[in-house]
C-alpha cells in the first residue's frame, strides 16, 4: 500500500484523482469541483464499512484497497463479491430513485485491507444524478421497476399456474370417491329396503321361521366380510364357478348374480351348507337372499367408509402441502412434504410408476415447508413432463451427517450437456412458448439456496436424471430472522 493510506481522518478529494476512475471518467470539471466539494475521501482500515440493514446514508466508490461485499443467509454471512478494482461502488446507489429506493444497505461491506473510498451523502448523490443525467434516471427507473413488476407478474403467474393445476388434479381426486360414495350410498339404501320387504315375507306365511338362528346367521355373514381374504382373478373365479354350481343344484334364482357378491364377502360352499341345515325346508330361496342382502350391505359400508376416508386423506394432503394452518417456519418432515406433494400431483402421475426410496433414519429439518412444497412441486412436475407421461419417478432420501438430500429422478430422455448450465435461468425453458415460464427451476433454486442456504444442482445422462436438492440439518431457530430476506436483491456492485 502506498503511504496515502496512513490513517487519516476525512479529506478533501482531488478531482484529479476522481477522473481516474471509471465512474467518474466522462464527467465535466465542474462535475467534479462540485463531487469534491460536496463529498470527501475517507480510509477504513481492514473490518466493516457499513452492514446489512443499517440506514443507508452514503455512496462510496472505491479509490484503492480491497473490499468484500456480502448477503444474510440465516445465522451465516455469505461473502458475494471481491475485488480490488478502482472505481467499484456500493452503498446508497440506489437513492435516486428517491421514496421508492430501499431506506437500508441491502448487503455488507467490509475492508479487506487499508482501502480508501470517495463518500459521498446520498441525498446528494440523488441530487447530482437527478441534474445531470435526467433522461438516464428516468430510463433507470423504468427498467429497475419494469423488471420489478414483469417479475412480480410472472411469478404470480408461475403460482396461479401451479396452484390451477393441483386444483384441477385434487378436484378429480376428491370427485372419484366422492362418486363412488354418493352411488353406494343410493344401492344401500336400495337394499336395506329389500333386506326390510325379505325379512317381512320369510317372517310370515309359509316361510315363517324362527329368526333367532338366522340372525346368527346374519351375524356371521357379517364378521366374514370384515375379514374377507383377496383372491387372485384365478381364485375368484374357481370360487364364484363353485358357488353359482352350489346355488343351481338348490333351484336357487338368480344363482349366478349372487355368487359374485358371495365370493367377495368371504363366503365359501361349507357355510352355505350350514345355512341349508340351519333354515327349515322351503325357506332356503328366502333366507339366502336376505343374507345376501346383508353381505352387501356390509360391502357397500365398507366402500363408503373406503371413499370417506380416501377424501379426508386428500384434504390432509392439501392441508399439509399448503401449510395453512402451520407457522411458516417449522421443523418438518421432509418425508410428509413429499409424500402431500405427490398425493396432490397423484393425477398428473397417473401412467408413470412412482418409487420411493426413503432414508427414515432422517432428521427433521428446520424449514419453509410451503416453500419446499413448492420445490417439490415444480421437480416433479418438470420430470412427469420430461417422460412425456410414462416412465420411472424415483423421489430419494439420505443424510451425510450435516445436510439432508432429496433427489428427483425421472427415466426421461435427459438433459442436453449443452444447456445444463442454463437450466436455473430466469425465463430459461425447453418448453413451446405458451407452456411454460421459464421461472420452476429458478424460483426452486432461490428458495432452496437463497431462503435455506442449501444447495440444487442437476446430474442428467440419457434415461437419469437427478435433481438433487441438499438442506442443512441445522438452522436459525428464531423464525422472525431466519433466513429473512435472503438474496432475491441484485448485488450492490
Amino acid at each position: 500500500m502506498s503511504e496515502q493510506l496512513i490513517p487519516t481522518e476525512p479529506q478533501r478529494c482531488s478531482p484529479d484523482e476522481l477522473r481516474t476512475l471509471f465512474l467518474f471518467e466522462k464527467l465535466t470539471d465542474e462535475q467534479l469541483d462540485w463531487l469534491c466539494t460536496n463529498g470527501w475521501v475517507k480510509l477504513f482500515e481492514p473490518g466493516p464499512v457499513y452492514a446489512e440493514g443499517d440506514p443507508a446514508t452514503c455512496f462510496y466508490v472505491l479509490i484503492e484497497g480491497t473490499i468484500a461485499l456480502s448477503r444474510r443467509v440465516g445465522p451465516d454471512d455469505v461473502e458475494t463479491t471481491r475485488t480490488s478494482q478502482p472505481g467499484v461502488y456500493a452503498g446508497a446507489w440506489r437513492s435516486y430513485l428517491g421514496e421508492r429506493a430501499p431506506e437500508t444497505y441491502n448487503n455488507t461491506m467490509r475492508a479487506v485491507a487499508p482501502s480508501r473510498f470517495f463518500v459521498l451523502d446520498a441525498p446528494l448523490f440523488a441530487q447530482a444524478m437527478r441534474e445531470w443525467f435526467p433522461m438516464a434516471v428516468h430510463m433507470l427507473e423504468g427498467l429497475f421497476y419494469g423488471i420489478k413488476s414483469t417479475n412480480d407478474a410472472v411469478n404470480q403467474r408461475e403460482r396461479l399456474l401451479a396452484l390451477g393445476s393441483l386444483s384441477a388434479g385434487l378436484t378429480h381426486e376428491l370427485n372419484n370417491p366422492a362418486s363412488a360414495a354418493v352411488r353406494a350410498t343410493a344401492a344401500l339404501r336400495e337394499r336395506v329396503a329389500g333386506m326390510r320387504h325379505k325379512l317381512a315375507i320369510i317372517s310370515t306365511g309359509k316361510y315363517a321361521i324362527n329368526l333367532e338362528p338366522l340372525v346368527a346367521l346374519q351375524e356371521e355373514a357379517a364378521a366374514l366380510v370384515a375379514k374377507a381374504p383377496t383372491l387372485s382373478p384365478i381364485e375368484v373365479g374357481d370360487a364364484e364357478d363353485e358357488i353359482g354350481e352350489w346355488l343351481d343344484e338348490r333351484e336357487i334364482p338368480y344363482a349366478w348374480d349372487i355368487a359374485p357378491t358371495f365370493v367377495q364377502a368371504g363366503i365359501d360352499v361349507g357355510w352355505l351348507e350350514k345355512v341349508s341345515a340351519t333354515v327349515p325346508e322351503g325357506t332356503l330361496d328366502g333366507a339366502l337372499k336376505w343374507l345376501y342382502y346383508t353381505v352387501e350391505t356390509e360391502l357397500l359400508m365398507n366402500e363408503i367408509h373406503d371413499a370417506t376416508t380416501r377424501i379426508s386423506t386428500l384434504v390432509g394432503a392439501a392441508k399439509q402441502y399448503s401449510q395453512l394452518d402451520r407457522a411458516p417456519f417449522q421443523t418438518v418432515d421432509v418425508h410428509e412434504l413429499l409424500d402431500s406433494t405427490l398425493t396432490m400431483l397423484s393425477a398428473k402421475l397417473a401412467g408413470l410408476q412412482v418409487v420411493k426410496e426413503y432414508d427414515r433414519s432422517v432428521p427433521a429439518i428446520p424449514a419453509y415447508p410451503a416453500e419446499l412444497n413448492q420445490v417439490w412441486t415444480n421437480l416433479i412436475d418438470n420430470a412427469r413432463d420430461a417422460m412425456g407421461g410414462q416412465g420411472t419417478l424415483t423421489v430419494r432420501t439420505s443424510s451425510d451427517g450435516e445436510c439432508l438430500t432429496v433427489e428427483i429422478g425421472d427415466t426421461g430422455p435427459g438433459i442436453p450437456p449443452e444447456i445444463q448450465g442454463r437450466i436455473f435461468e430466469q425465463f430459461f425453458t425447453t418448453k413451446p412458448v405458451g407452456e411454460g415460464t421459464g421461472l420452476g427451476l429458478d424460483i426452486s433454486w432461490r428458495i432452496v439456496v437463497n431462503k435455506h442456504h442449501g444447495d440444487l444442482t442437476v446430474l442428467s445422462v440419457p434415461g437419469d436424471t437427478r435433481f438433487r436438492v441438499r438442506l442443512p440439518l441445522t438452522g436459525p431457530q428464531d423464525s422472525a430472522t431466519a433466513l429473512a430476506g435472503a438474496a432475491d436483491e441484485p448485488t450492490d456492485s
